[in-house]
């Protein structure tokens, strides 16, 4: 049994937050983990200035997950050294040797086989959907069988497509250490829906007792 399963509380993590108000209602909803962005072909991109705005608002809230497609070491502690992370995701082709700089519990790794579950030091992994040539946040669900298989195999937050209308089954039928939600709560593309936040939050919660 994978440390998901054995773990009732169910991570929630806002991704691609771009406005301090959304990170306030994520914070509010109940989030445990905010996601910022810094891949530059995202449309969920933040600057640093804007990255620090939204830690400050929410300091001692949520952990700040730093997001990253190949971006190298030095643009990795330049966001490091500019605002307090407390996790960095790697979502692009990074190597297990890319990872080793980081411990275990200071870094997720995104990927989306199973053959690369266990491959990297990550404590948690990103389990997302396989989409030819995007590193993600399509919308795209992951299978629900290749879910199930990877939070058997490893402590896995799953990533792709949910909603809150959707979220509750996925956690009752995959028992995933985490989930991870951008476009599914948004009224448009970079911006949250406030209702749509809470109610992803809340499925969650009611699910994972069940």
């Amino acid at each position: 049994m994978s440390s998901a399963a054995a773990s009732a509380h169910v991570l929630v993590k806002i991704c691609g937050i771009t406005r301090v108000a959304d990170a306030v209602a994520a914070a509010r909803s109940g989030a445990d983990a905010i996601g910022l962005n810094f891949w530059p072909g995202s449309p969920r991109c933040v600057t640093l200035e804007r990255a620090a705005e939204i830690v400050a608002a929410v300091r001692g809230g949520p952990r700040i997950v730093a997001v990253f497609v190949d971006a190298g070491d030095a643009r990795i502690d330049e966001v490091r050294t500019a605002i307090p992370v407390d996790v960095v995701q790697l979502h692009g082709h990074e190597s297990p040797a890319d990872c080793e700089r980081f411990g275990p519990d200071e870094h997720y790794k995104a990927v989306r086989t199973l053959d690369e579950l266990g491959l990297y030091r990550c404590r948690h992994y990103v389990f997302d959907a396989a989409v030819p040539g995007l590193p993600g946040g399509t919308g795209v669900a992951v299978d629900g069988a290749l879910a199930r298989q990877a939070t058997r195999r490893a402590s896995v937050i799953l990533a792709g497509g949910l909603r809150p209308e959707t979220v509750a089954a996925v956690v009752r039928d995959a028992r995933p250490y985490g989930v991870d939600v951008a476009s599914g709560v948004e009224e448009r593309q970079g911006i949250k829906d406030r209702a749509r936040l809470a109610a992803f939050v809340r499925a969650v919660r009611e699910a994972e007792a069940a």
